[in-house]
């Protein structure tokens, strides 16, 4: 993405060509999408207009899915939720993830589908090439801490043995070889083993998580109260509410058909850049100058085709690494708009020129005469076509009380770890509370609550009335703010 990224303090996932600058935080908020608009007098009251004309309500009639407005109409579920509420999450990355492990605190089963044909993560991707010992961390580099509520989560995983903080040097190099350090500042963490294996070990202990990979989700159907999910289709079950956790052309086209205009809306406003990731491994240190790399990670400055380089061997074997030196370089936001293809299917001569291009702007940012630089022995590259946000709308989380559908991901804050595991927790308890209270009303009303449970139920039906009519007062802006009477402050642009 032309980035809009965070400094290495707060940025794990790629890095830019430019300096980090320190991480600002900003005041958390979540939109909450609500569809209803003022309704307009009919000109006949005998002959009701196209906007009054009364519908089916999604959840009760396959017609209604059917209609030709379909995209234009909004999904209200009328009916409850089902007695064990169940979640589809779509996107088994940070976010998706951490949704899916604090909906089972709650008490809420999920099911995660994922596209990963080697494991979950995400952009927390590693690539372990055996029976030569190579190991790269090909997205997510590293990750900080700055909220209590992901430290907690990350003193988890260090006395797990999954996490550790990471001591390597790392600094900025410049064109010509000429490498400063960064000062000292939060302390930096890495996955033990790699971050996809942190990735696949969070769901480890879970007891109501179903993960189901490799999937590619192609349709989302409203249908009696329920989410249908299938694969081009495949039925993959039915849920009470979805939660996206991905973003992208295929998050678009997902959402385009779903009933969901005013989620899709928020998501389509998202920019994302493209960046090429090379995996090179080579037989011996590379040089800098008149000596040998000693950094284990660096930020590239004046080199087009490169941004970021870090060598996995020491950072993730550290001392007992005495094998390859398997490097993972990333290009500029500019260089991946400039060479960008579809990463399904990468031409051959592209991957080529990309390898070449790339290998000789690391030759220029160590300062080495041109073709001096020592080939490869192994090299993979790799486009990562929506890598990071160019835009963020700064809130944790999207969420329709309607349609029982919400949006989570590192995006909607910033473009990091911490960012995607607090969107993911966000969206949980905003999925959770719907669910729950919805099954507690359904209880009540059944007379099937006793005892202290009764009050409960007598103030989740209280807080309903007022959650309604803050939504009510909540859609009148939004229709005035599009009539132009109030700016537009949820605009992700």
């Amino acid at each position: 993405m032309a980035f809009s990224i965070l400094s290495i303090f707060s940025s794990p996932f790629i890095f830019p060509l430019k300096t980090p600058k320190p991480f600002k935080p900003q005041k958390h908020r979540t939109i909450t999408c609500c569809s209803q608009e003022p309704k307009r007098p009919s000109k006949n009251p005998q002959r009701p207009t196209s906007r009054n004309r009364k519908r089916t309500p999604y959840g009760t009639s396959r017609r209604s899915i059917l209609k030709k407005t379909f995209t234009q109409e909004q999904v209200k579920f009328t009916a409850g939720v089902s007695a064990d509420p169940h979640v589809g999450i779509i996107g088994g990355g940070m976010a998706g993830l951490i949704c899916a492990l604090n909906l089972e605190k709650r008490g809420v089963k999920s099911t995660v589908f994922d596209t990963g044909m080697h494991g979950l993560g995400g952009r927390m991707g590693t690539r372990v090439i055996d029976p030569q010992q190579l190991i790269f961390d090909h997205a997510a580099q590293l990750f900080t801490v700055s909220d209590s509520r992901f430290a907690e989560l990350v003193e988890y995983w260090l006395e797990k043995g999954l996490v550790r903080q990471w001591q390597g040097l790392v600094g900025l190099l410049e064109l010509g070889g000429q490498f400063v350090p960064l000062p000292s500042s939060a302390p930096r963490f890495i996955g033990v083993k790699g971050m996809r294996p942190l990735a696949d070990s969070l769901l480890s202990e879970t007891s109501m998580v179903n993960v189901v990979r490799p999937c590619w989700i192609s349709k989302l159907e409203p249908f009696n109260g329920m989410w249908h999910l299938s694969e081009n289709g495949r039925p993959r079950g039915k849920f009470d509410a979805i939660v996206i956790a991905h973003n992208g052309k295929c998050a678009n086209r997902l959402l385009a058909l779903s009933g969901l205009p005013l989620i899709a809306r928020q998501m389509k406003r998202l920019e994302l850049s493209s960046i090429w990731a090379l995996l090179a491994a080579f037989e011996d240190p590379l040089p800098i100058g008149d000596g040998k790399v000693t950094f284990e990670g660096a930020f590239v400055k004046g080199v087009d085709s490169v941004s970021w380089m870090a060598n996995n061997s020491m950072k993730l074997l550290g001392s007992h690494s005495n094998g390859p030196h398997c490097w993972t370089f990333f290009s500029t936001a500019a260089y991946g708009k400039r060479n960008k293809v579809p990463q399904e299917n990468i031409p051959t001569a592209t991957a080529d020129k990309v390898k070449t291009s790339m290998l000789e702007g690391v030759e220029a940012a160590l300062g080495l005469p041109k073709e001096s630089l020592q080939r490869p022995f192994y090299a993979r590259v790799q486009l990562w076509g929506a890598a990071l946000p160019t835009n963020s709308p700064g809130i944790p989380c999207i969420f329709d009380p309607y349609g029982r559908a919400g949006i989570c991901g590192d995006w909607l804050l910033g473009s990091n770890l911490e960012s995607a595991a607090l969107s993911g927790m966000a969206l949980a308890n905003h999925v959770s509370a719907t669910v729950i209270l919805l099954y507690s009303l359904v209880l009540f009303v059944l007379g099937l609550q006793t005892g202290k449970t009764i009050l409960l139920s007598c103030l989740a039906v209280l807080f309903r009335l007022v959650i309604r009519l803050v939504l009510i007062l909540y859609t009148s802006i939004i229709h005035y703010v599009d009539c132009g009477l109030f700016p537009k402050w949820w605009s992700l642009s």
